[in-house]
Protein backbone atom coordinates (compact mmCIF):
# COMPACT_ATOMS: atom_id res chain seq x y z
CA UNK A 1 0.00 0.00 0.00
CA UNK A 2 1.39 3.57 -1.14
CA UNK A 3 1.33 5.83 2.09
CA UNK A 4 3.55 8.89 2.82
CA UNK A 5 3.40 11.05 6.26
CA UNK A 6 4.09 14.59 6.67
CA UNK A 7 3.77 17.12 9.24
CA UNK A 8 1.58 20.62 8.05
CA UNK A 9 2.26 23.77 10.56
CA UNK A 10 1.79 26.89 9.68
CA UNK A 11 1.83 30.47 11.18
CA UNK A 12 4.75 30.22 13.54
CA UNK A 13 5.42 33.94 13.63
CA UNK A 14 8.78 33.54 15.02
CA UNK A 15 9.79 36.20 17.55
CA UNK A 16 6.33 37.12 17.51
CA UNK A 17 5.94 39.49 21.08
CA UNK A 18 2.77 38.36 22.89
CA UNK A 19 0.40 41.10 23.30
CA UNK A 20 -1.76 42.64 26.33
CA UNK A 21 0.84 41.76 29.07
CA UNK A 22 2.47 44.12 31.26
CA UNK A 23 4.68 44.64 33.88
CA UNK A 24 6.25 41.03 33.79
CA UNK A 25 8.91 39.62 35.99
CA UNK A 26 12.15 39.08 34.02
CA UNK A 27 12.17 35.17 34.67
CA UNK A 28 8.38 35.18 33.07
CA UNK A 29 9.50 37.33 30.32
CA UNK A 30 11.68 35.48 29.20
CA UNK A 31 9.89 32.18 28.94
CA UNK A 32 7.20 34.08 27.02
CA UNK A 33 9.59 35.38 24.66
CA UNK A 34 10.56 31.98 24.30
CA UNK A 35 7.25 30.51 23.30
CA UNK A 36 7.50 30.44 19.69
CA UNK A 37 10.64 29.21 19.40
CA UNK A 38 9.56 26.52 21.97
CA UNK A 39 7.14 25.58 19.74
CA UNK A 40 9.07 25.20 16.19
CA UNK A 41 11.04 23.14 18.69
CA UNK A 42 8.26 20.93 19.45
CA UNK A 43 7.14 20.69 15.74
CA UNK A 44 10.91 19.17 14.67
CA UNK A 45 10.73 16.89 17.76
CA UNK A 46 7.59 15.67 16.27
CA UNK A 47 8.84 15.20 12.79
CA UNK A 48 12.17 13.75 13.84
CA UNK A 49 10.70 11.10 16.40
CA UNK A 50 7.38 10.06 13.81
CA UNK A 51 9.96 9.73 11.13
CA UNK A 52 7.68 11.98 8.94
CA UNK A 53 8.78 11.73 5.01
CA UNK A 54 8.47 15.99 5.27
CA UNK A 55 6.92 19.04 6.79
CA UNK A 56 5.33 21.61 5.08
CA UNK A 57 5.03 25.12 6.00
CA UNK A 58 2.23 26.87 5.19
CA UNK A 59 2.88 30.68 5.51
CA UNK A 60 4.02 33.14 8.01
CA UNK A 61 7.07 31.47 9.53
CA UNK A 62 8.24 34.69 10.81
CA UNK A 63 6.36 38.07 12.49
CA UNK A 64 7.44 40.59 10.17
CA UNK A 65 8.94 41.67 6.78
CA UNK A 66 12.39 42.70 8.10
CA UNK A 67 12.76 38.42 9.76
CA UNK A 68 15.00 38.97 12.61
CA UNK A 69 18.27 37.44 12.64
CA UNK A 70 17.47 35.74 15.73
CA UNK A 71 14.32 33.95 14.20
CA UNK A 72 16.01 33.00 11.22
CA UNK A 73 19.19 31.22 13.35
CA UNK A 74 17.06 29.95 15.41
CA UNK A 75 14.78 28.25 12.43
CA UNK A 76 18.06 27.35 10.32
CA UNK A 77 19.44 25.01 13.60
CA UNK A 78 16.18 23.25 13.68
CA UNK A 79 15.74 22.85 10.33
CA UNK A 80 19.35 21.54 10.57
CA UNK A 81 18.09 19.09 12.78
CA UNK A 82 16.10 17.62 10.20
CA UNK A 83 18.43 17.80 7.33
CA UNK A 84 20.34 15.08 9.52
CA UNK A 85 17.14 12.63 10.03
CA UNK A 86 17.07 13.30 6.09
CA UNK A 87 13.51 15.04 6.32
CA UNK A 88 12.50 17.51 3.90
CA UNK A 89 10.46 20.95 4.69
CA UNK A 90 8.06 22.47 1.64
CA UNK A 91 8.41 26.22 2.80
CA UNK A 92 6.14 28.89 1.87
CA UNK A 93 6.22 32.66 2.86
CA UNK A 94 2.63 34.36 3.56
CA UNK A 95 1.71 38.12 4.09
CA UNK A 96 3.84 38.39 7.21
CA UNK A 97 7.37 37.63 5.68
CA UNK A 98 7.11 38.06 2.08
CA UNK A 99 9.71 38.46 0.11
CA UNK A 100 10.23 42.04 -0.62
CA UNK A 101 11.09 42.17 3.06
CA UNK A 102 13.96 44.49 3.74
CA UNK A 103 16.09 41.53 5.98
CA UNK A 104 19.58 40.18 6.02
CA UNK A 105 19.29 36.87 4.36
CA UNK A 106 20.29 33.81 6.08
CA UNK A 107 20.83 30.87 3.92
CA UNK A 108 18.97 27.49 5.18
CA UNK A 109 20.27 23.78 4.36
CA UNK A 110 19.44 21.97 1.28
CA UNK A 111 16.54 19.87 2.53
CA UNK A 112 14.69 22.66 2.99
CA UNK A 113 12.34 24.17 -0.08
CA UNK A 114 11.11 27.87 -0.68
CA UNK A 115 8.50 28.42 -3.48
CA UNK A 116 8.99 31.48 -5.54
CA UNK A 117 6.70 33.97 -6.44
CA UNK A 118 4.62 32.16 -9.28
CA UNK A 119 2.77 29.23 -8.25
CA UNK A 120 4.84 26.04 -9.13
CA UNK A 121 5.37 22.14 -8.46
CA UNK A 122 8.01 20.00 -6.80
CA UNK A 123 8.43 16.31 -7.05
CA UNK A 124 8.85 14.29 -4.08
CA UNK A 125 9.99 10.67 -3.49
CA UNK A 126 10.30 8.57 -0.13
CA UNK A 127 12.92 5.88 0.25
CA UNK A 128 9.90 3.20 -0.65
CA UNK A 129 9.52 5.26 -4.00
CA UNK A 130 6.01 6.62 -3.03
CA UNK A 131 5.98 10.14 -4.82
CA UNK A 132 3.84 13.49 -4.39
CA UNK A 133 3.82 16.63 -6.22
CA UNK A 134 3.84 19.53 -3.73
CA UNK A 135 2.56 22.97 -5.20
CA UNK A 136 2.34 26.48 -3.67
CA UNK A 137 3.56 29.55 -4.37
CA UNK A 138 5.14 33.00 -1.69
CA UNK A 139 4.03 36.22 -1.41
CA UNK A 140 6.30 38.25 -3.51
CA UNK A 141 4.78 41.45 -1.60
CA UNK A 142 2.50 41.55 1.58
CA UNK A 143 -1.07 42.67 0.00
CA UNK A 144 -1.99 39.26 -2.36
CA UNK A 145 -5.48 40.29 -3.46
CA UNK A 146 -5.95 37.88 -6.31
CA UNK A 147 -7.12 34.68 -6.93
CA UNK A 148 -4.11 32.72 -7.14
CA UNK A 149 -5.21 29.47 -6.78
CA UNK A 150 -6.70 29.99 -10.30
CA UNK A 151 -2.64 29.28 -10.56
CA UNK A 152 -2.72 25.67 -9.41
CA UNK A 153 -2.94 22.61 -11.71
CA UNK A 154 -2.09 18.95 -11.26
CA UNK A 155 1.12 18.35 -13.01
CA UNK A 156 3.48 15.29 -13.24
CA UNK A 157 2.64 11.59 -12.84
CA UNK A 158 2.66 11.35 -9.03
CA UNK A 159 1.16 9.27 -6.15
CA UNK A 160 0.31 12.21 -4.33
CA UNK A 161 -0.80 15.66 -5.05
CA UNK A 162 -0.45 18.44 -2.06
CA UNK A 163 -1.48 21.69 -2.60
CA UNK A 164 -0.08 24.76 0.08
CA UNK A 165 -2.01 27.78 0.12
CA UNK A 166 -1.83 30.49 2.71
CA UNK A 167 -5.13 32.34 1.75
CA UNK A 168 -8.56 33.61 3.39
CA UNK A 169 -11.98 31.41 2.31
CA UNK A 170 -13.92 34.05 0.60
CA UNK A 171 -16.84 35.21 3.35
CA UNK A 172 -14.38 34.96 6.39
CA UNK A 173 -13.64 38.42 7.85
CA UNK A 174 -11.67 38.28 11.13
CA UNK A 175 -8.32 37.90 8.70
CA UNK A 176 -7.33 40.02 5.54
CA UNK A 177 -8.66 38.62 2.46
CA UNK A 178 -5.47 37.50 0.75
CA UNK A 179 -5.73 35.05 -2.24
CA UNK A 180 -9.23 34.11 -1.30
CA UNK A 181 -10.66 31.03 -2.47
CA UNK A 182 -14.14 29.11 -2.49
CA UNK A 183 -14.07 25.91 -0.72
CA UNK A 184 -15.62 24.52 -4.30
CA UNK A 185 -12.18 25.50 -5.75
CA UNK A 186 -10.19 23.55 -3.65
CA UNK A 187 -12.01 20.56 -4.41
CA UNK A 188 -12.07 20.97 -8.09
CA UNK A 189 -8.85 20.54 -8.04
CA UNK A 190 -8.19 16.71 -7.52
CA UNK A 191 -5.59 17.22 -4.92
CA UNK A 192 -5.37 14.43 -1.95
CA UNK A 193 -4.53 17.28 0.47
CA UNK A 194 -4.68 21.08 0.80
CA UNK A 195 -2.48 22.64 3.67
CA UNK A 196 -3.72 25.96 4.59
CA UNK A 197 -2.28 29.05 6.42
CA UNK A 198 -3.44 32.11 6.96
CA UNK A 199 -5.91 31.67 9.87
CA UNK A 200 -5.12 31.40 13.13
CA UNK A 201 -8.00 29.34 14.45
CA UNK A 202 -7.54 25.33 13.96
CA UNK A 203 -10.30 24.35 10.77
CA UNK A 204 -11.04 21.10 9.02
CA UNK A 205 -13.53 23.03 6.03
CA UNK A 206 -13.14 19.57 4.56
CA UNK A 207 -12.74 15.59 5.17
CA UNK A 208 -12.36 13.97 2.18
CA UNK A 209 -10.26 15.65 0.29
CA UNK A 210 -9.04 17.25 3.43
CA UNK A 211 -8.18 20.93 3.56
CA UNK A 212 -7.19 21.77 6.36
CA UNK A 213 -5.97 25.45 8.48
CA UNK A 214 -3.59 24.11 11.34
CA UNK A 215 -3.82 27.60 13.36
CA UNK A 216 -1.12 28.90 14.94
CA UNK A 217 1.36 27.18 16.92
CA UNK A 218 1.50 29.80 19.77
CA UNK A 219 -1.13 31.98 20.70
CA UNK A 220 -0.05 35.38 20.99
CA UNK A 221 -2.90 37.19 22.54
CA UNK A 222 -6.26 36.82 24.16
CA UNK A 223 -8.44 36.47 21.22
CA UNK A 224 -5.64 33.42 20.08
CA UNK A 225 -6.88 31.11 23.07
CA UNK A 226 -6.78 27.28 23.68
CA UNK A 227 -4.13 24.95 22.87
CA UNK A 228 -2.56 25.78 19.37
CA UNK A 229 -0.48 23.34 16.99
CA UNK A 230 0.09 21.20 13.79
CA UNK A 231 -0.98 18.67 12.36
CA UNK A 232 0.50 14.70 11.39
CA UNK A 233 -1.29 13.60 8.64
CA UNK A 234 -1.08 10.17 7.00
CA UNK A 235 -2.20 9.97 3.47
CA UNK A 236 -3.05 6.27 1.47
CA UNK A 237 -4.65 4.96 -1.40
CA UNK A 238 -7.79 4.56 0.71
CA UNK A 239 -8.04 7.29 3.53
CA UNK A 240 -6.57 10.14 5.39
CA UNK A 241 -5.42 10.38 9.24
CA UNK A 242 -4.96 13.33 10.73
CA UNK A 243 -3.15 14.14 14.11
CA UNK A 244 -3.41 16.87 16.40
CA UNK A 245 -0.01 17.74 18.26
CA UNK A 246 -0.36 20.55 20.93
CA UNK A 247 2.70 22.75 20.47
CA UNK A 248 2.25 25.77 22.85
CA UNK A 249 4.17 26.45 25.63
CA UNK A 250 1.66 28.45 27.24
CA UNK A 251 -2.50 28.97 26.54
CA UNK A 252 -4.51 32.29 26.64
CA UNK A 253 -7.54 30.52 28.60
CA UNK A 254 -10.42 32.60 30.76
CA UNK A 255 -11.90 31.25 33.98
CA UNK A 256 -15.18 32.35 35.45
CA UNK A 257 -15.78 32.45 39.55
CA UNK A 258 -19.02 32.95 41.44
CA UNK A 259 -17.77 34.61 44.33
CA UNK A 260 -21.54 35.19 45.53
CA UNK A 261 -20.12 33.09 49.06
CA UNK A 262 -17.07 35.54 49.33
CA UNK A 263 -17.80 37.73 51.92
CA UNK A 264 -14.02 39.31 52.70
CA UNK A 265 -11.25 39.90 50.18
CA UNK A 266 -9.35 36.92 51.54
CA UNK A 267 -12.26 34.58 51.03
CA UNK A 268 -12.18 35.53 47.55
CA UNK A 269 -8.04 35.53 47.20
CA UNK A 270 -8.30 31.62 48.37
CA UNK A 271 -10.78 30.96 46.25
CA UNK A 272 -8.79 32.16 43.19
CA UNK A 273 -6.08 30.19 44.68
CA UNK A 274 -8.05 27.08 44.85
CA UNK A 275 -9.11 27.71 41.14
CA UNK A 276 -5.79 28.34 39.73
CA UNK A 277 -4.22 24.61 41.66
CA UNK A 278 -7.26 22.91 39.69
CA UNK A 279 -6.37 24.39 36.79
CA UNK A 280 -2.83 23.74 36.34
CA UNK A 281 -1.58 21.23 33.62
CA UNK A 282 1.73 19.67 33.69
CA UNK A 283 4.55 21.02 31.03
CA UNK A 284 2.22 23.84 29.70
CA UNK A 285 2.01 27.65 31.32
CA UNK A 286 -1.36 29.37 30.84
CA UNK A 287 -2.26 33.33 30.42
CA UNK A 288 -5.26 33.66 32.72
CA UNK A 289 -8.39 36.34 32.36
CA UNK A 290 -10.15 35.83 35.56
CA UNK A 291 -14.16 36.93 35.12
CA UNK A 292 -15.35 36.89 39.00
CA UNK A 293 -18.97 37.37 38.81
CA UNK A 294 -21.73 38.45 41.44
CA UNK A 295 -19.57 40.51 44.38
CA UNK A 296 -21.75 41.50 46.83
CA UNK A 297 -22.02 44.76 47.61
CA UNK A 298 -19.03 44.80 50.32
CA UNK A 299 -16.38 45.20 48.04
CA UNK A 300 -16.94 49.16 47.04
CA UNK A 301 -13.96 50.08 45.39
CA UNK A 302 -13.93 47.46 42.45
CA UNK A 303 -11.04 48.76 40.72
CA UNK A 304 -9.06 49.14 44.16
CA UNK A 305 -9.85 45.49 44.44
CA UNK A 306 -8.99 44.46 40.37
CA UNK A 307 -5.64 45.96 41.30
CA UNK A 308 -4.99 44.20 44.99
CA UNK A 309 -5.96 40.86 43.96
CA UNK A 310 -4.22 40.65 41.00
CA UNK A 311 -1.17 41.69 42.41
CA UNK A 312 -1.59 39.56 45.07
CA UNK A 313 -2.04 36.26 42.65
CA UNK A 314 1.19 37.28 40.44
CA UNK A 315 2.85 37.16 43.53
CA UNK A 316 2.73 33.57 44.22
CA UNK A 317 3.94 32.66 40.94
CA UNK A 318 6.72 31.09 40.10
CA UNK A 319 8.45 29.71 36.64
CA UNK A 320 7.68 26.69 36.31
CA UNK A 321 6.18 23.92 33.73
CA UNK A 322 2.98 24.67 34.84
CA UNK A 323 3.05 28.07 35.58
CA UNK A 324 -0.28 30.05 35.46
CA UNK A 325 -0.12 34.25 35.10
CA UNK A 326 -2.91 35.83 35.95
CA UNK A 327 -2.79 38.61 33.54
CA UNK A 328 -6.31 40.50 34.07
CA UNK A 329 -9.15 40.09 36.14
CA UNK A 330 -13.07 41.37 35.34
CA UNK A 331 -15.02 41.93 38.33
CA UNK A 332 -18.66 42.45 38.04
CA UNK A 333 -21.61 43.11 40.96
CA UNK A 334 -24.15 41.21 42.10
CA UNK A 335 -27.51 42.44 41.02
CA UNK A 336 -29.98 42.61 44.10
CA UNK A 337 -34.11 42.62 43.07
CA UNK A 338 -37.59 42.09 44.20
CA UNK A 339 -40.16 40.35 42.09
CA UNK A 340 -43.28 42.36 43.62
CA UNK A 341 -41.35 45.56 43.81
CA UNK A 342 -40.11 45.69 39.88
CA UNK A 343 -43.33 44.78 38.80
CA UNK A 344 -45.20 47.69 41.07
CA UNK A 345 -42.51 50.03 39.71
CA UNK A 346 -43.15 49.13 35.77
CA UNK A 347 -44.84 47.87 33.60
CA UNK A 348 -42.65 46.44 31.34
CA UNK A 349 -41.61 44.19 34.33
CA UNK A 350 -44.88 43.68 35.27
CA UNK A 351 -45.63 42.36 31.57
CA UNK A 352 -42.57 39.68 31.74
CA UNK A 353 -43.59 37.87 35.25
CA UNK A 354 -47.21 37.78 34.10
CA UNK A 355 -45.47 35.74 30.56
CA UNK A 356 -43.21 33.99 32.81
CA UNK A 357 -46.14 32.88 35.22
CA UNK A 358 -48.07 31.54 32.40
CA UNK A 359 -45.42 29.85 30.63
CA UNK A 360 -46.94 26.42 29.83
CA UNK A 361 -46.00 23.33 27.76
CA UNK A 362 -42.58 23.26 28.48
CA UNK A 363 -41.80 19.82 27.25
CA UNK A 364 -42.48 21.27 23.62
CA UNK A 365 -40.60 23.89 23.99
CA UNK A 366 -37.53 21.80 24.79
CA UNK A 367 -38.70 18.56 22.95
CA UNK A 368 -35.52 18.90 20.43
CA UNK A 369 -32.94 18.96 23.04
CA UNK A 370 -34.41 15.35 24.83
CA UNK A 371 -34.71 14.04 20.79
CA UNK A 372 -31.18 14.91 20.03
CA UNK A 373 -28.89 11.83 20.84
CA UNK A 374 -26.31 13.09 22.83
CA UNK A 375 -27.41 16.19 24.39
CA UNK A 376 -30.52 14.05 26.17
CA UNK A 377 -28.19 12.12 27.48
CA UNK A 378 -26.92 15.21 30.14
CA UNK A 379 -30.53 16.11 30.82
CA UNK A 380 -32.53 15.14 33.86
CA UNK A 381 -35.85 13.79 33.27
CA UNK A 382 -38.91 17.02 32.96
CA UNK A 383 -40.36 16.37 36.59
CA UNK A 384 -42.70 19.20 38.24
CA UNK A 385 -39.74 19.99 40.13
CA UNK A 386 -37.26 20.50 36.87
CA UNK A 387 -39.64 22.81 35.26
CA UNK A 388 -39.92 25.33 37.94
CA UNK A 389 -36.70 25.38 38.75
CA UNK A 390 -35.61 26.19 35.20
CA UNK A 391 -38.01 28.90 34.49
CA UNK A 392 -36.80 30.30 38.31
CA UNK A 393 -33.48 30.32 36.41
CA UNK A 394 -34.62 31.87 32.92
CA UNK A 395 -36.13 34.34 34.72
CA UNK A 396 -33.16 35.10 37.32
CA UNK A 397 -30.70 35.58 34.02
CA UNK A 398 -33.13 37.67 32.46
CA UNK A 399 -33.98 40.15 34.94
CA UNK A 400 -30.45 40.35 35.80
CA UNK A 401 -28.99 41.08 32.02
CA UNK A 402 -32.02 43.99 31.87
CA UNK A 403 -30.60 45.29 34.55
CA UNK A 404 -27.60 46.21 34.17
CA UNK A 405 -28.10 47.56 30.86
Amino acid sequence: MKEIKFIHTADLHLDSPLLGLKYLPIDIFKRLQESTFHALRKIIDTAIDQKVDFIIIAGDIFDGEDRSIRAQVRFKKEMERLEKHNISVFVIHGNHDHLSGNWTKIEMPENVFVFGENVEVKGFSTSHGVTASIYGFSYPVRHVYERKIDSYHKEMDADFHIGILHGNLEGGTDHGNYAPFQLKDLMDKGFDYWALGHIHKRTILSEQPPIIYPGNTQGRHKKESGPKGCYIVTLNEYQSDLTFIETSDVIWTTENIDARDCKTFDDLYRLCLQTMDGLRKEGVGQLLNFSIVNLNNEFLNLQYLKDELLDALQEEEKVEDNLIWPYNIELEEAVGWKRNELASESDFYEEIFRVMDGLQNIDEMVASLYEHPVGRKFLQPLTTEVVASVKKEAEKILIQGLLKK
